[in-house]
């Protein structure tokens, strides 16, 4: 199977909790749209510090990350940031990992929107059994 990509809106969760409040205008919510690579062998969603900083996303605590190729790196883990795909949305806390060339969509986030990978057409999709409303398991 080649590489999957998703589009996704990435959102600043406290804007969007002030534009809901009207104390915020709609045009000043920070979000950007993003081509990331979907990726079942990261655990979370991966972005650079760009992204980080246009987004103004808290660095809430520093982890060590074990990279694909066998180094350690210590990286920032910031957020929360609310991901949007098609109907689904979830939040997670973002590992930025400096020098990133491309956005990484992990397994956290994949199961928080209720998706699936399409292994024929090569793209993420809503599970056909409840395209309408994600579903989510708590046992």
């Amino acid at each position: 199977m080649g590489h999957v990509y998703a589009d996704i809106l990435l959102v600043n969760p406290f804007d969007a909790v002030s534009w809901k409040r009207g104390t915020l205008p709609e045009k000043s919510v920070r979000k950007m749209n993003i081509k990331a690579l979907v990726d079942t062998g990261a655990m979370t969603l991966t972005i650079d510090g760009g992204i980080a900083a246009q987004l103004d996303l808290e660095v809430r605590d520093q982890v060590d990350v074990a990279l694909a190729d066998g180094t350690h790196q210590k990286c920032d883990l910031v957020g929360p940031v609310d991901i949007r795909f098609k109907n689904r949305m979830t939040s997670c806390l973002a590992l930025v990992l400096p020098g990133a060339d491309e956005v990484l969509l992990g397994v956290i986030p994949l199961e928080g929107m209720d998706v699936m990978i399409d292994p024929v057409t090569q793209q993420l999709v809503l599970p056909p059994s409840r395209p309408y409303l994600a579903q989510m398991k708590v046992k």
